[in-house]
């Protein structure tokens, strides 16, 4: 994907546990707080020479959300959660790919990727 479609234009928290991103190219990414704390691959979360992940999803409360977003370079975002944890860094190329708006969720049921 060219890189210029992956700088967001905008990212903020909404519905108080949400992230929402707007992307150069218009698209408009969603991503459910729970999921995306669950998506984290920092070295706490996913061990890091196995990439196997070492965190427990009961260990994360249904209703954790993002206290603060913030840019990492030109590459990813960095956020703060509500349980404590905030050592993960979310690369703009895998967040594109973990979308969970409904376009995408359609694209990815139907194979269209």
């Amino acid at each position: 994907m060219d890189p210029r479609v992956l700088q967001p234009t905008d990212v903020e928290i909404v519905n108080d546990s949400d992230v929402q991103i707007s992307w150069a190219d218009g698209h408009v990414g969603f991503f459910p707080g729970r999921f995306l704390r669950l998506e984290c691959k920092c070295a706490e979360c996913v061990h890091e020479m196995t990439g196997e992940p070492i965190l427990d999803p009961e260990s994360v409360p249904e209703d954790v959300a993002p206290e603060s977003v913030e840019p990492v370079g030109r590459y990813a975002i960095k956020i703060a959660w509500n349980d404590g944890h905030s050592n993960g860094i979310y690369p703009y190329e895998r967040l594109r790919k973990i979308c969970r708006c409904d376009a995408c969720l359609a694209d990815r049921a139907s194979g269209s990727d």
